[in-house]
């Protein structure tokens, strides 16, 4: 298996030829001996509900997964919190700003990036809104789609976390309703 890191030649310290594997979550430089963790990234999605229980969707503008059916989200900037991404990520994808949200879960994940395979710990959070009135695609987002929960299906969602996701949040539903 190729190291997540292997494009990555020249140490990030001291700028050697030098950067070689140390082990599957690490790279280290031969010269300096600078050590480089390879932890995921953050990033956040949000199922958007409003009381007649349904959510709203966007259709991905960008690769990957250009077209599909995705949850407003996406990384966590530098000093960010979760919470402070969902509030951002929300508004800047669909305009929308939320009273109530929380933590669902999370699901680790592989999101190719310009050939480029990027880890992440995605974090799933519920935000509830009295109306989707005034939601507009922007940013990433190339379409705004309102679905009830019950009609959603994972395989309509591009990325595996996202497909995942519905099933565990769909299912989690249906087992508290029983």
């Amino acid at each position: 298996m190729v190291h997540p890191l292997h494009q990555f030649v020249y140490c990030p310290s001291c700028g050697a030829k030098a950067f070689t594997n140390r082990n599957e979550k690490a790279k280290q430089c031969d010269v300096c001996g600078f050590t480089y963790y390879y932890n995921p990234a953050a990033s956040v999605a949000c199922f958007i509900r409003n009381p007649k229980d349904e959510l709203l969707l966007v259709k991905r503008a960008k690769e990957p997964a250009l077209g599909t059916l995705d949850l407003p989200g996406g990384f966590a900037d530098r000093f960010e919190s979760a919470e402070e991404a969902v509030y951002r990520e929300i508004k800047e994808e669909t305009g929308l700003v939320f009273s109530d949200s929380r933590y669902l879960f999370s699901l680790p994940n592989i999101y190719p990036y310009l050939g480029f395979k990027v880890h992440t710990l995605d974090l799933f959070f519920e935000c509830r809104v009295d109306t989707f009135e005034g939601a507009k695609a922007a940013d990433d987002a190339a379409e705004t789609i309102i679905l009830p929960i019950s009609s959603l299906t994972p395989k309509d969602f591009g990325l595996h976390s996202i497909q995942k996701a519905i099933t565990l949040y769909t299912s989690n539903l249906n087992d508290s309703s029983k």
